[in-house]
């Protein structure tokens, strides 16, 4: 079977056609919709319509990610220099016929592929709100070069999805992927929430500080997270909670955390121990604990504001819907479902947090708050 080349750029012009076919059905959406909206109306919706759509994205990533498709393409941005797995039918079949569990099957292939069509789809949207932002900038909250940014961004992380393929499912380059479109999520969180006028929640400082500690600890937990995942160490742990009989087991925390190294592999070339493996699950397990509790603890002390009622719910569900499906990884053998669950969940937490943030940010210095504010303001 001869090499295939890891770049191929023949089909890059189909590749772009198919993320404008995918990105037209939207933005026509959009138009026919709110046609007689305004500039700045249009685009706010359109902003959460390609935040939407990223959401989806990031999960769909997951299940790449978690179905072992990443290689289901070896080459980038095509398919063994096809546009689809149509054309490259008679390749993958030699692939598959050579090695029948993968890393190349026809199913892992288009699992692939529809993953880069997707984020084709969504830079083509990103490229429409950069050119409205520019075009409606007097009429917008914000400046346009968030969206500027934002459009960078996805074109940082477009090559970062072509080094995941081309580098064979390094480690750190995957890890990377993944915080990545967690961080273009919260840029688009950033254009589609408005800042509280101030003043409108007393002691909002206050909060701003304890909800920026605790987003700084679910970053952290999440760049744990898809270290233990991109490293397969999941099951290295199958008990809770408790780790292979014992609450502190044996690890190696030196080879565990060496993070330029390929898949499989320690800093010295040799195949990665168990012991590193335990170390790169307990270490998130243990970052978990901190995490929750104070995901707990603020939403709890939110209730006490009304208008942060809101808030206060949507971080409770959300830590407990992590502790469920991380649970669910360990005891139920990461299943598919509850893997891309918890994936779900970190992202939904990195809306939230993201967009209280920026809502709090508007809020702060205010000293007092009126009962007709508490009662009409909102923060979620």
């Amino acid at each position: 079977m001869e090499s295939q080349s890891l770049y191929d750029l023949s089909p890059i012009l189909w590749m772009m056609g198919f993320g404008l076919l995918l990105a037209a059905a939207p933005l026509s959406w959009l138009w026919l919709r709110h046609r007689n909206a305004s500039g700045d109306q249009r685009y706010q919706r359109l902003a959460v319509l390609t935040l939407f759509l990223t959401f989806d994205l990031v999960l769909f990533g997951a299940f790449t990610r978690l179905t072992d498709s990443g290689l289901g393409c070896p080459d980038w941005p095509g398919c063994y220099g096809s546009a689809s797995p149509v054309g490259a039918h008679a390749e993958i079949s030699q692939a598959q016929e050579a090695m029948p569990t993968g890393p190349v099957t026809h199913s892992k292939a288009w699992v692939e592929m529809i993953h880069r069509y997707l984020a084709t789809g969504v830079g083509v949207l990103i490229i429409a709100l950069t050119v409205m932002a520019w075009r409606q900038r007097r009429q917008l909250p914000l400046s346009p070069w968030w969206a500027t940014f934002t459009l960078v961004w996805v074109c940082l992380q477009g090559a970062f999805g072509a080094l995941t393929v081309t580098m064979k499912l390094f480690p750190a380059i995957v890890t990377l992927h993944l915080l990545g479109g967690l961080i273009l999520i919260a840029l688009l969180r950033v254009q589609t929430v408005q800042p509280l006028p101030a003043p409108q929640l007393m002691g909002a400082g206050r909060w701003w500080w304890a909800l920026a500690v605790v987003t700084g600890m679910v970053w952290l937990q999440i760049a744990l997270g898809g270290w233990v995942s991109t490293n397969y160490a999941v099951l290295a742990c199958n008990e809770f909670p408790a780790c292979q009989g014992s609450f502190w087991p044996a690890m190696n925390f030196d080879d565990g955390f060496t993070l330029w190294r390929p898949l499989g592999m320690d800093g010295s070339g040799q195949p990665i121990t168990f012991a590193a493996l335990t170390a790169i699950h307990y270490v998130h397990r243990l970052m978990a604990y901190a995490v929750l509790v104070a995901l707990v603890w603020l939403g709890w002390r939110l209730r006490r504001e009304p208008i942060a009622r809101g808030l206060s719910n949507a971080l409770l569900a959300l830590a407990a819907w992590q502790l469920l499906t991380g649970l669910s990884n360990v005891i139920l053998d990461w299943p598919l479902l509850a893997a891309v669950a918890h994936t779900g969940g970190a992202a939904a937490l990195v809306m939230v947090l993201t967009g209280s943030l920026v809502r709090y940010r508007g809020a702060m210095g205010s000293p007092s708050v009126t009962p007709v504010q508490r009662a009409t303001g909102a923060l979620t």
